[in-house]
């Protein structure tokens, strides 16, 4: 192939990764192979002097797709020129004083205020044309709304999302490990969401890194000044050290330093030129201002050897290939695994059992495969999934390929309900996490709820685990044990039966209490419809509910199986007063003397009273704090004439002011 030819397709492959990437959200080769391409690509245009016109080292960015207003910038967004040498930034710098700090690696956000009120924020787009995002950007957890400052002032920032927090909400929200790689994706869908509700959610931090504009400001034609004078409007500035010559490359290494124990994602630092009028005055190029300069890590790498691909299965039916390798050190640390993120990253690493890989941590803390010395392309992708033997299929969304399970019933798809059963009022097994529990389920640790209490069977795997180790295995079965030792109510709460919450399981157990659990158990499994609609507060949906459950032979099976795992207690008669006899209360809004609404419902029905999650006729009091909020429960209570009274109101009622003290 010719020096040409090679161009057009470095051009096309790179435009599709860069398309797939700031578009669409998804990723189709890693940051260190683009990186590599793009440098071949710069170099073999220096050489021969041939740019296309579509060439991503003259355009900025793809027009990103969503249904918010856009605009055009007041002056292009360019991108920065970029180094990963060291000494190279420092013969950049020369003689200058420069400010360096953090290239954050989230997505860029114009803000503008005017009369002291944000009055828009934009994305950044493709540099000339970005998005409208005002309301979204509102809601920023860290973006001041009011400032002191009058006159116009534009800036741009940084939007981001912490790895703690890109954790969190991963394990909270369903679609996030099919659609979100890493927190600068996450980012980037909850910042331009069209729904403010969701970006609050998900802690989106601003950090400040340049001021365009500010009128009838004196900034000592320092950057430095800037940054000082946008804290004290109470902006969070990005972090930066001044540096000149002698001292850069210390500072470099404090930021290399620094950056194993950060929370927030950076992929380099950015260096600028303090002397606003020297920076201005020298230009720009098609792309590149030339007053600032990126650096970018040297990533350390190391050649191993792919031993297998594992298939993690989540609830969305996605199978996740992740690599299995020789361990090596990279960074301080032993690393052995690394995802590869979808079938098409594999099959553009052309992927083999066996092959010579070399591996890197991007931002110095992510593992990733740099590239595949080999090149074998002796990869089979599996036909079953890993957790149900279901078949699986390849699907292309946005041209990205991926791996399914279509089982409808796999055990990856019902995370949820292992979720509900070790939660604090069913089986309160701490240390299970939802995001551990779908990694036991994708690695075929567990397929139902008795093999919770099985896991010293993968005691080894579990050990090697990242976030795990020996005391964090060693708290977890201790923390199964315990749950051992429990009751009848939270063994059928945590069966996440349809439509039976926990207070209907306190009601039927207690109504089908016998002379010990034993008989218990049996009243409940030979319980019919009427017998259960005969008791005050449930339903026919509800009873109906609890029979067809137990009427199914895998359903009864599990429960006896997992009874056997079980120490019950005795059931106790837990009303201690029946000043609220027959009283039926409802609670709503925020509770502020009691820990939260259960510990509430838990006091009303050991006085015998009943708490139900809707106000009636049959309803004697409504707890609520605000008893002014226009909520439907209080509207309802105002036109039935039902007292609606506070936590305090309610604890006078009861005679228990020891709990006000």
């Amino acid at each position: 192939m010719d020096k040409l030819d090679r161009i057009k397709e470095l051009v096309e492959i790179l435009n599709k990764a860069g398309e797939a990437y700031y578009s669409k959200g998804t990723e189709i080769m890693s940051n260190y192979e683009y990186d590599a391409l793009y440098d071949e690509l710069v170099a073999l245009e220096k050489e021969t002097g041939h740019v296309l016109s579509n060439s991503p080292t003259i355009n900025v960015g793809f027009e990103t797709l969503s249904e918010l207003p856009k605009e055009r910038h007041e002056s292009p967004m360019l991108s920065l020129d970029k180094t990963k040498s060291r000494e190279a930034l420092r013969d950049w710098l020369g003689d200058n004083l420069g400010v360096l700090s953090w290239k954050l690696d989230g997505l860029t956000i114009v803000l503008t205020y005017e009369n002291g009120e944000l009055s828009k924020a934009v994305t950044r787009g493709n540099g000339e044309i970005g998005e409208i995002i005002t309301n979204n950007a509102k809601v920023f957890k860290n973006i001041p709304l009011n400032i002191p400052y009058k006159g116009k002032l534009v800036l741009r920032g940084e939007a981001i999302i912490s790895y703690s927090d890109f954790e969190r909400i991963n394990e909270q929200i369903p679609e996030a490990d099919a659609k979100y790689k890493n927190p600068r994706n996450l980012c980037s869908g909850s910042v331009r969401q069209l729904n403010n509700k969701i970006t609050k959610e998900r802690n989106v931090q601003f950090r400040a890194f340049n001021l365009v504009s500010a009128n009838d400001v004196d900034f000592q034609n320092s950057r430095k000044c800037q940054f000082e004078w946008l804290k004290s409007l109470g902006f969070d500035v990005v972090e930066y050290k001044m540096v000149t010559k002698e001292t850069i490359l210390d500072s470099i290494q404090w930021f290399a330093d620094t950056i194993k124990t950060n929370d927030f994602p950076s992929d380099g630092l950015v260096i600028l030129y303090d002397d606003i009028a020297y920076g201005n005055s020298l230009g720009r190029t098609a792309k590149f201002p030339r007053n600032s300069m990126a650096f970018k890590w040297s990533d350390e790498t190391a050649k191993t050897n792919l031993r297998e691909i594992e298939w993690s299965a989540s609830r969305t039916g996605l199978l996740n290939p992740v690599a299995i390798f020789d361990t090596v050190e990279l960074e301080g640390t032993n690393v052995s695994r690394a995802s590869v993120h979808n079938i098409s990253v594999m099959e553009g690493l052309e992927l083999g059992i066996g092959d010579e890989i070399e591996v890197f941590k991007a931002n110095m803390i992510i593992p990733q495969i740099a590239k595949n010395l080999t090149r074998s392309s002796k990869l089979e992708i599996p036909a079953n999934c890993p957790v149900c033997g279901g078949e699986t299929e390849i699907r292309s969304v946005n041209e990205v390929k991926s791996l399914y399970c279509i089982n409808p019933d796999c055990q990856a798809k019902h995370v949820g309900r292992f979720t509900h059963f070790v939660s604090r009022d069913a089986m309160n097994i701490d240390g299970l996490s939802e995001a551990t529990l779908e990694k036991f389920i994708g690695r075929g640790f567990i397929h139902d709820f008795v093999d919770l209490y099985h896991l010293e069977r993968h005691a080894d795997e579990i050990i090697s685990m990242e976030g795990f180790g020996q005391k964090s295995y060693n708290n977890l079965i201790e923390a199964v044990n315990n749950s051992r030792k429990t009751n009848l109510v939270r063994v059928i709460y945590g069966l996440g039966i349809d439509n039976i919450g926990l207070s209907n399981t306190k009601m039927m157990v207690k109504s089908l209490k016998g002379e010990n659990n034993k008989e218990t158990i049996e009243n409940i499994l030979n319980a019919t419809v009427k017998r259960l609609t005969d008791i005050d507060g449930v339903g026919e949906i509800i009873a109906a509910s609890l029979v067809d459950f137990f009427k199914e032979e895998k359903n009864l099976d599990l429960f006896n199986r997992l009874l056997a795992e079980l120490e019950l207690e005795e059931m106790q008669e837990t009303q201690t007063s029946n000043i609220l006899e027959g009283k039926v209360l409802v609670v709503t809004g925020t509770v502020n003397i009691f820990p939260n609404r259960n510990a509430v419902k838990d006091l009303v029905e050991s006085l015998g009273g009943k708490v139900t999650g809707s106000v009636t006729s049959k309803t004697n009091y409504l707890i609520n704090n605000d008893s002014k909020s226009q909520s439907a429960k209080n509207k309802t209570a105002a036109k039935l004439g039902i007292p609606v009274i506070t936590e305090e109101e309610f604890i006078k009622l009861i005679g228990r002011e020891d709990l006000l003290s």
